[in-house]
């Protein structure tokens, strides 16, 4: 669903934004209950949904980014951050083996606000909903939540690495 919402954010179609979040969220969110009720898991679909959820998030800060709904200095840090941890992420698995990622409380909270603050900015541009200082204050969230599991992923698998390293 990131083309629609990329294509509707460029065209000013912010309750289609709005419409397809929600069917997104909704369908998440079930495939996620329905994969731990009935033990539907495997590792291709436990990388596969949140690489869909990070590409859906990072694509709508790009695009609101692109348009001027998101200030630049929030879109470096989130993708940033995104890119810093597929690049360790990679390099572990190349230079060290395999390994199980698993997000961090902070890491979820993270999830969370940029979610609200992707809603809360296309809610306000495309209904002039009174909340910008809500929104931008969730912005402030997701900087300081960005940074905090950034280092935190990069500490914590960085130990790992060099433990790693030294068993060998």
């Amino acid at each position: 669903m990131v083309a629609p919402i990329v294509w509707w954010l460029l065209s000013g179609s912010y309750a289609w934004v709005l419409v397809v979040f929600f069917v997104a969220g909704f369908t998440d969110g079930l495939d996620g209950f329905l994969a731990k009720r009935f033990e539907w898991r495997s590792r291709l679909g436990g990388i596969l949904d949140p690489l869909a959820d990070k590409l859906l998030l990072v694509s709508s800060f790009i695009t609101l980014g692109y348009i001027g709904l998101a200030p630049l200095w929030l879109l470096v840090v989130v993708v940033a951050r995104d890119l810093i941890i597929v690049a360790g992420a990679v390099s572990y698995r190349l230079f060290i083996g395999k390994f199980e990622a698993s997000p961090t409380t902070v890491s979820k909270a993270n999830s969370a606000l940029q979610l609200l603050y992707v809603l809360g900015v296309v809610a306000d541009a495309g209904f002039a909903v009174p909340g910008r200082p809500v929104v931008d204050l969730i912005g402030y969230g997701v900087l300081a939540t960005t940074a905090v599991s950034g280092i935190d992923y990069m500490v914590t698998w960085g130990v790992r690495a060099w433990q790693a390293g030294h068993r060998s």
